[in-house]
C-alpha cells in the first residue's frame, strides 16, 4: 500500500526548501503538500485561534495536491488531517528549513512544531534544517540525508508519539562525514533590540541576537554539526522534568 505522506514547512509554500523535500517524498509516496502562503518562521507552536483560515489550492506542484494556508504550520498539518485527507496521514515532514533549528532552536521553530504536531497525532514525523540561511543555499546534501532516514522510518516505523529533529550542515567542498543520533544541546539567544523611532515619534524594536552553547555537550547535535556530521535528535512534547520530581515532592507534599 503506498503511503501517504504530508508535507509542511513554515518558510511559505514557493521556498526551496519545501520544494526539495517534495522531490525526495514522492519517491516514497502519494505526498499532500499543505504549507504557509508566507513566511512563518519562529511561531512556535502557535495555532490560529482570533481569526479565520483560508485554504486554497496551489499550483506549484503540478504532480501534487497542493495548498496554501493563511495561518501557522500546526494549522497546516490540523487541517491537513481533518480538513482535506479526513484521517492521519501514514508520515508527516516539515522542511527543508533555511538555517539549522539544533538545541533549544527546537521551542521556536515552526519547523520542529509542525512535526511535534504529528507527534501529538501519534503520526511518524519527521522535521528536517539546513544550517543556511543562503536564498540560493545547496540542498543536495540535505535530500540525501532526508532520503535515508525515510529509508528507515517507513520500514522500520518510529515509537509513538516521537517525532525527529534532523539538522544538516551547510554544505562545503568537505563531503558530508555522516549521521549522528545526538541529544540535543544547551544553548540559548543573547537577545539584542535596536530601538527606533517611526515618523511619529513612538518607539519600535527590531530584536535580533546571538545563538550561544551554554555548555557544549559530547554528543550533542551542536557538536555533530559543528564537525561535519548531519544531526538527528529524537524529540517528544512531554516537558516533564522527571529528574526532578522527587525534589518537588519532597518540597510540597
Amino acid at each position: 500500500m503506498t503511503p501517504t505522506i504530508l508535507v509542511t514547512n513554515d518558510d511559505g509554500i514557493s521556498s526551496k526548501g519545501i520544494q526539495s523535500l517534495v522531490e525526495v517524498a514522492s519517491s516514497f509516496g502519494e505526498v499532500l503538500v499543505i504549507a504557509p502562503d508566507k513566511p512563518q518562521s519562529g511561531m512556535g507552536h502557535a495555532i490560529t485561534i482570533n481569526q479565520i483560515l483560508r485554504l486554497d489550492s496551489s499550483r506549484l506542484f503540478p504532480q501534487q495536491a497542493a495548498y496554501t494556508c493563511s495561518g501557522t504550520p500546526v494549522d497546516c498539518v490540523k487541517l491537513g488531517i481533518y480538513e482535506v485527507l479526513q484521517r492521519k496521514p501514514d508520515l508527516i515532514l516539515s522542511g527543508i528549513n533555511h538555517g539549522e533549528n539544533s538545541s533549544t532552536n527546537v521551542l521556536y521553530s515552526g519547523t520542529m512544531s509542525a512535526a511535534i504536531e504529528g507527534a501529538m497525532e501519534n503520526v511518524p514525523s519527521i522535521g528536517f534544517s539546513l544550517a543556511d540561511y543562503a536564498s540560493d543555499a545547496d540542498f543536495s546534501e540535505a535530500q540525501q540525508v532526508a532520503e535515508q532516514i525515510l529509508h528507515h522510518v517507513i520500514r522500520e516505523k518510529l515509537p509513538d508519539h516521537i517525532c525527529l529533529n534532523v539538522n544538516v550542515p551547510k554544505k562545503t567542498t568537505t563531503p558530508l562525514k555522516g549521521i549522528k543520533i545526538c541529544q540535543q544541546a544547551h544553548a540559548f539567544w543573547e537577545d539584542r533590540f535596536d530601538k527606533r523611532q517611526d515618523q511619529f515619534g513612538r518607539d519600535y524594536y527590531w530584536m535580533s541576537g546571538d545563538f550561544l552553547p551554554k555548555n557544549p555537550l559530547p554528543g550533542s547535535d551542536l557538536e555533530a554539526l559543528g564537525q561535519g556530521y548531519a544531526s538527528i535528535v529524537p524529540t517528544h512534547f512531554d516537558l516533564t522534568a522527571y529528574s526532578n520530581m522527587d525534589f518537588f515532592k519532597t518540597m510540597f507534599e
